[in-house]
C-alpha cells in the first residue's frame, strides 16, 4: 500500500489552482479585461459558451476554500495572481484593491499553516498589452518584468515560492499556434516567436525579482511528457525525437544551456525565432527550482491516420491516456540531459465525469491515477532525483479553459449553481494519505 511509502519528512504536499478558473469577480474592485475575458465572449471558442466571470468565485469564498485545504491537511497551495487584477492594463497605476485580495488570501493561508507558492502568468494577459502586440511584441517582456518586480518588492518575504510563467508552451502553441486559446490566432511563425518571448520575459523577471532581494525561491513551471515512438519504425523513432526536441528541449535549452535544440530549429526553418544578442545570457538565469506539470506521454506515429496509444490503463475524460510510469521516465531523462535545480511535481491530476450521489462523489479512476502517480514519483526519487513537493491538480473543479465548465479535474466538487462544494473521494483518499504521511514524520 502506498500508505507504507515514506516520501522524505520535509517533503512539500499541495494543492493548485489558477486565477482566471476559479476566482470569479470579473471586474470587481478595479480588475481590468484580460485576453480569456475577450476570448470567451468569441463566438465558438468555448464550448458550452461560458465564460470565467464567476467561476468558482473563489475571490469571495477564498476563506471556505482556505479551510478546505486545511482539512485535508495540505503544508502548500499553489495559485496564480490575475495581472489584471493588481494592474489593469499591464502597464501604468496598480490596483490597491487587486493586491489587497492577494494580501487577505495570503493572510489567511498563514493563519492555517499552509505555505503560499505564486505563479505570476497563467495564461491571462491583460487586454491592454495585447491591443500593443501581446506575446508577439518584445516590450510585453519588460512588462512582465515590471509586474513580476513589483510582486516580489511586496510580497516577495511571505511567498515560498514565485515561479514566472505556467506552461510557457501552451500560451505558444494553443495560444499562437491553433487557436484553441486565447488570444486565438492560428499562425506557427507567430507561435514560435512568441515562445522566445515568453522565455525572454522570463529571463527579465527573475532578474527584476532577484534585484528586489527577496527571499522567496524562484523558478518556472514547464508543462513535460515523454514522446514514444508508437512502433519500432525507423519514422516513429524520428517523429518521437522530433516531439522531443521541439517541446521539451526547446523551453529547457535556453534556460539551462544557452541556445535551442538543432533538430527543433531545422524543422522550424524560416518559422525559427528572430533572437536578438544576448538574449541567451538574460533567460539562462539560475533557477532555485524546475516545476514540472505531467498528465501524460506523447505517443508519435507517422501512420495516416496515426496510431493512437494502446491505454492499457485507461485514458482521462479529456482523452488523455493514463501512463504514470511515463512520469518516472520523463523526470530520469531530466536528470541525464541537464543540470536541474530542485524539482517541484507543480500539477498532477486528471479530469474525470463526476456525479454527486447521496451527497457524496466516487472517483476512483481519479483516486487510482494519484495513487499510481505517487509511485511512480517515489521510483524516480529513489533513482537520484531531487524533487522537493508535489502539489495535486486541482484542487477545486473549475473553468477548464476552452472546455468551459464541462470537464472536472478537482478533488473538490463545484457545484456552479450554488457554489457548494463537496469533497470527493480522491480528497479524502488524499487526506487520508497525508496523515500517513505526517504519521511516518513523527515515528522517524
Amino acid at each position: 500500500m502506498i500508505q507504507s511509502m515514506h516520501f522524505p519528512a520535509n517533503f512539500t504536499w499541495g494543492v493548485a489552482t489558477s486565477a482566471f478558473q476559479i476566482e470569479g469577480a470579473s471586474r470587481a474592485d478595479g480588475k481590468g479585461v484580460s485576453i480569456w475575458d475577450s476570448f470567451c465572449r468569441t463566438p465558438g471558442t468555448i464550448e458550452d459558451r461560458s465564460n470565467g466571470d464567476v467561476a468558482c468565485d473563489h475571490y469571495h469564498t477564498y476563506r471556505e476554500d482556505v479551510a478546505l485545504m486545511a482539512a485535508l491537511g495540505v503544508d502548500a497551495y499553489r495559485f496564480s495572481m490575475a495581472w489584471t487584477r493588481v494592474q489593469p492594463d499591464g502597464k501604468g497605476a496598480w490596483n490597491e484593491q487587486g493586491f489587497d485580495f492577494y494580501k487577505r488570501l495570503m493572510d489567511a493561508l498563514q493563519d492555517k499553516g499552509i505555505a503560499p507558492h505564486l505563479t505570476l502568468y497563467h495564461w491571462d494577459l491583460p487586454q491592454g498589452l495585447q491591443d500593443d502586440g501581446g506575446w508577439l511584441s518584445r516590450d510585453t517582456a519588460h512588462r512582465f518584468a515590471d509586474y513580476a518586480g513589483e510582486v516580489a518588492r511586496r510580497f516577495g518575504d511571505r511567498l515560498v515560492t514565485i515561479a514566472t510563467h505556467n506552461e510557457p508552451w501552451c500560451t505558444a502553441n494553443l495560444g499562437y499556434g491553433n487557436a484553441q486559446f486565447a488570444p486565438g490566432v492560428a499562425d506557427k511563425k507567430q507561435a514560435v516567436q512568441v515562445s522566445h518571448h515568453l522565455l525572454l520575459s522570463h529571463g527579465l523577471a527573475m532578474q527584476a525579482m532577484r534585484a528586489t532581494g527577496t527571499k522567496a525561491e524562484l523558478g518556472i513551471v514547464l508543462n513535460q511528457w515523454t514522446a514514444d515512438p508508437a512502433t519500432d519504425s525507423e519514422a516513429d523513432r524520428a517523429l518521437a525525437k522530433l516531439e522531443w526536441a521541439r517541446s521539451v528541449q526547446w523551453f529547457m535549452d535556453p534556460i539551462f544551456k544557452r541556445r535551442y535544440p538543432e533538430l527543433a530549429l531545422t524543422h522550424h526553418g524560416a518559422d525559427a525565432p528572430e533572437v536578438h544578442e544576448g538574449d541567451f545570457d538574460i533567460i539562462a538565469q539560475p533557477l532555485d527550482f524546475l516545476g514540472v506539470n505531467y498528465y501524460r506521454r506523447e505517443v508519435m506515429s507517422a501512420e495516416v491516420p496515426p496510431r493512437k496509444p494502446e491505454g492499457g490503463q485507461g485514458f482521462t475524460d479529456m482523452g488523455w491516456e493514463i501512463y504514470p510510469q511515463g512520469l518516472t521516465e520523463l523526470l530520469l531523462q531530466l536528470k541525464a540531459e541537464y543540470g536541474l535545480p530542485p524539482i517541484y511535481i507543480t500539477e498532477n491530476g486528471m479530469a474525470s465525469s463526476d456525479h454527486v450521489e447521496a451527497g457524496e462523489v466516487q472517483d476512483p479512476v481519479r483516486l487510482e491515477y494519484i495513487r499510481s502517480h505517487l509511485t511512480a514519483l517515489k521510483a524516480a526519487m529513489d533513482q537520484g532525483v531531487d524533487v522537493r513537493g508535489y502539489f495535486l491538480w486541482s484542487l477545486l473543479d473549475n473553468f477548464e479553459w476552452n472546455s468551459g465548465y464541462t470537464k472536472r479535474f478537482g478533488i473538490v466538487y463545484v457545484d456552479y449553481a450554488t457554489q457548494a462544494r463537496i469533497p470527493k473521494a480522491s480528497a479524502l483518499w488524499y487526506r487520508d494519505f497525508l496523515a500517513g504521511q505526517r504519521r511516518s514524520r513523527h515515528a522517524a
